[in-house]
């Protein structure tokens, strides 16, 4: 087990069952989800420290914090360069992994004179478990 990740933030065990059990699964969950995964390994761990450890994790871009407007936040143990899908009806989300566009970090430098860092595109739509049988 590493003692530190970047930035020489400590690597607790809580930290570290906590980011095992996000890489394990694509689900994309909840804080509350992720904290119903460590528990089962930490029973004694609460939900204010496994939201505390998601927000320090993902300010160390250890992870990736998912938000879709006006839903819960979500979490992902995947950072590559990705964008997701998410369905309207049960709101699962997904990985896409297709070329990403840097003509849009191109047209968007030049309609505003920002430097693009880098951009984020969410897919919407209707998964194939929701799909009313054609």
């Amino acid at each position: 087990m590493l003692n530190e990740l970047d930035n020489n933030m400590r690597l607790t065990s809580q930290r570290q069952v906590i980011l095992e059990e996000l890489r394990k699964v694509k689900s994309h969950p909840t804080a509350t989800e992720v904290y119903d995964m460590v528990r089962k390994r930490l029973p004694r761990i609460g939900l204010g420290t496994v939201y505390r450890n998601l927000e320090l994790l993902t300010e160390k871009n250890i992870i990736k914090k998912l938000e879709f407007g006006g839903e819960q936040k979500r979490f992902d143990g995947d950072t590559s360069s990705h964008y997701h899908i998410r369905c309207v009806e049960c709101n699962r989300v997904e990985d896409i992994f297709i070329k990403r566009h840097k003509e849009l970090d191109k047209n968007a430098a030049s309609s505003c004179g920002y430097k693009i860092l880098d951009h984020h595109v969410q897919f919407s739509g209707i998964c194939s478990h929701c799909l009313p049988d054609a």
